[in-house]
């Protein structure tokens, strides 16, 4: 039994809460998928040569927050999380794993750049927008595609998880 609570969105309630409840379901079916990982298991490919990680996934949601609620809505100059160097629009950003990298440090980063969405979303419409490509986005667009970010990185998640040691489902 998990000791991370995830809910079931509401079956009958309004956009904005239907948006945010499945983002959230998503956001903690990617906890519930590190849950009981040490720091190895987590840094464990998926299948050779593929370098792809649970940290590594776990760190590229955060820098997808950072860019996405942080970057393009509240248009913040907040720079890459796990790499300084790299290009701020660079989508595939967090995927590398540093070899000092550890789950716990990944989930805490990630889960205050949860933090920061929340607050940067709280007072906002659905309607409002921020700048990606030189055009206007709306949040209700943003939550959209976070969510798709999320059940297709879950679904990743879901094959790197039995790859390390057997357990299905959540």
């Amino acid at each position: 039994m998990s000791a991370i609570e995830r809910s079931i969105p509401p079956l009958n309630a309004d956009e904005r809460t239907t948006l945010e409840s499945w983002l959230d379901f998503h956001r903690t079916t990617l906890a519930m998928k590190c849950e009981g990982l040490d720091d190895k298991q987590a840094a464990t490919a998926s299948v050779p040569p593929s370098g792809f990680t649970l940290i590594g996934l776990v760190q590229h949601m955060a820098e997808v927050e950072r860019n996405w609620f942080r970057r393009v809505f509240a248009g913040e100059q907040a720079p890459p999380i796990h790499d300084p160097e790299a290009d701020p629009s660079a989508p595939d950003g967090g995927f590398d794993v540093a070899d000092d990298a550890t789950l716990h440090d990944a989930l805490t980063t990630w889960q205050a750049e949860i933090t920061h969405a929340r607050e940067h979303c709280a007072d906002r419409a659905l309607t409002d927008t921020g700048r990606f490509m030189d055009q206007d986005v709306n949040l209700r667009w943003i939550y959209v595609h976070m969510i798709e970010e999320y059940a297709r990185h879950n679904g990743h998640a879901d094959l790197v998880r039995e790859r390390v040691d057997g357990a299905t489902g959540v």
